[in-house]
């Protein structure tokens, strides 16, 4: 099929000419020129430059040198560049505690704070950096929330660390805890560990939750193709931003592609089969809804697990495979696993990239997959995506596991419920359980948290004891894109919403099969239909600031945990 490239109408005139043009906006040309703005200046494109520049994250350290960068690009094409930061809250320091409420609340703020600049200033084009896992989304969303000419950046993943003759990372610290527990390492070890695993800035380096949303962004063609897997400390990045202040100001003049040209059903599908491909992180399941909303399309959990379903797993990634972005980028990167699955008819190569080409005509040129790190689709390593949805009477809206890597499918046992993250901690920790059993944490999803925590510190605990298949996790929580093991996070409805999930108790079989895409409770109606007459809920805590906001506002997990009425 031939393969028409679009055209897009210029701009007759430019948005900033409302705070630039006519004498009653001489205060606002004062204010400018304070800011080291001169004659010339006015009249030209103005683009947002926007990161979260800062010390609160080795993921986020990376993005000033390279925000700087694009403020050259953007100059090289006569436009006016205008920097600003907003907040990165890290999962890794956040983890593990109260404070990973604020995780998912970030990402909204993140969206919100870029939105009321970019609005308020009436800037012509944004070019948004990112490099931690609720900040990309984030970005995302205030782009298409915006609907202006937009390119995205990804900051890039840290390098690995070297220790004992092999690559770690942080998941491996974050285990290594479970095996010192499980007197499999000594804290010696551990100590040592902990040194060597997190060498540079940059994100988490595997396909976890930032890396997987970086190649999001590439398939729903926001980013510049080539640039997800680039690691952070690389210094073609600096070329790259400049390259992203380039484009945008071009999208500016030329009139497209804007975000709502290429966010569409089409690349929300590919995005998903992005994820499924490369067994990336479940929260791809709750940003990709979310991204949708903001354009107005209804993408919700069922629709991912559409794509998952129909997507064969080709990348050997970890958490669930051997290799890391790194050996990714050297493979070819997000390119060669597009068109990979542009072969074998797993995309839709007429969805557009930033360069306003088709996602075809785009992939034209690169190199077939290398057979190690990534594979052709006629060798895939399993039949269906890495990341498979679950439905069934105890996740009636669905809940999602991550399938690469696991030696079985299937799982049936009894239930250990607890009704926080903290009594799920202890109990492991003090390996107060023993395999065949169901630990079941509820009270953790986006409005019962509030704040949808992560729970990798009990996951990679379970994985560190050497029981991660032995046990099955189930949650109304999520895990992070580094959980591996038999666990089930997003269960929907969650326990606040007075979900199956709630009315659970110690003993209950519960069964999961993700071949079958299957999660149930072994429990006949009536005495189910008892239970639930019978439950007493406890009372809600008492909530403040942007936690009570956040309660009060956010819908399901299916639907993204968004917290306002879409595009």
């Amino acid at each position: 099929m031939t393969q028409v490239t679009p055209k897009f109408t210029p701009p007759q005139t430019l948005k900033s000419a409302r705070i630039v043009e006519g004498m009653d906006r001489t205060p606002h040309r004062a204010f400018l020129r304070a800011m080291g703005m001169a004659e010339a200046d006015f009249g030209k494109p103005m683009v947002g430059i926007v990161s979260q520049h800062g010390e609160t994250t080795p993921c986020s350290m990376s993005l000033g040198p390279q925000a700087d960068a694009a403020r050259l690009g953007v100059a090289s094409e006569q436009a006016v560049p205008v920097s600003f930061t907003t907040v990165s809250v890290s999962d890794g320091l956040s983890m593990n505690h109260k404070g990973m409420r604020m995780s998912l609340v970030s990402r909204e703020l993140v969206a919100d704070s870029i939105e009321a600049v970019m609005v308020a200033h009436a800037y012509d084009g944004l070019v948004g950096f990112a490099g931690c896992d609720k900040t990309l989304p984030g970005v995302l969303m205030a782009m298409a929330r915006l609907n202006c000419p937009s390119v995205f950046v990804y900051g890039g993943a840290m390098l690995p660390g070297q220790w004992k003759g092999k690559d770690v990372t942080i998941l491996t610290a974050y285990e290594g805890v479970g095996a010192v527990l499980a007197g499999q390492m000594t804290e010696a070890d551990l100590k040592d560990l902990e040194r060597s695993c997190s060498p540079t800035v940059g994100s988490c380096p595997g396909q976890f939750t930032a890396n997987t949303m970086a190649m999001v962004a590439e398939a729903l063609g926001l980013a510049i193709p080539g640039s997800a897997m680039m690691p952070a400390v690389y210094s073609e990045r600096l070329a790259m931003a400049r390259e992203a202040g380039r484009r945008v100001t071009q999208i500016i003049r030329e009139g497209g592609p804007l975000p709502r040209d290429l966010i569409t059903r089409k690349s929300l599908e590919n995005a998903a089969a992005a994820v499924a491909a490369t067994g990336g992180s479940t929260n791809a399941g709750l940003h990709l809804p979310a991204i949708a909303h903001e354009v107005g399309i209804v993408f919700t959990l069922d629709d991912v697990a559409e794509v998952f379903a129909r997507t064969p797993l080709i990348a050997d990634l970890q958490p669930g495979g051997k290799y890391l972005a790194l050996d990714l980028y050297r493979a070819g990167g997000t390119c060669v696993v597009l068109k990979a699955l542009l072969d074998g008819g797993y995309l839709h190569g007429d969805a557009l990239a930033i360069s306003g080409r088709t996602l075809a005509e785009e992939l034209t040129d690169v190199a077939l997959p290398d057979g190690q790190v990534v594979y052709p689709t006629s060798q895939a390593l399993m039949p269906t995506g890495g990341v498979v949805v679950l439905k069934g009477n105890l996740a009636p809206e669905g809940a999602l596991i991550k399938v690469a890597g696991l030696r079985e499918l299937a799982f049936e046992g009894p239930a250990r419920v607890f009704e926080s993250e903290e009594d799920a901690f202890d109990a492991v920790s003090r390996r107060a359980y023993q395999a065949g059993d169901v630990l079941v944490i509820r009270n953790e999803g986006p409005r019962g948290g509030p704040g949808m925590r992560e729970m990798l510190g009990v996951t990679a605990l379970v994985y560190g004891q050497g029981m991660g298949e032995k046990v099955a996790l189930l949650t109304d929580g999520r895990f992070s894109g580094a959980t591996r093991g038999m666990m089930v996070g997003y269960i929907g409805p969650e326990a606040a919403l007075l979900g199956p999930i709630a009315y659970l108790k110690d003993g209950d079989r519960i069964r999961l099969d993700a071949k079958a895409g299957t999660l149930d409770v072994l429990l006949d109606e009536a005495a189910w239909q008892q239970r639930v007459k019978d439950h007493q809920p406890a009372a809600p805590e008492r909530l403040h600031g942007v936690l009570e906001k956040y309660a009060r506002l956010v819908s399901p997990a299916r639907l993204g945990a968004v917290t306002h009425s879409g595009g």
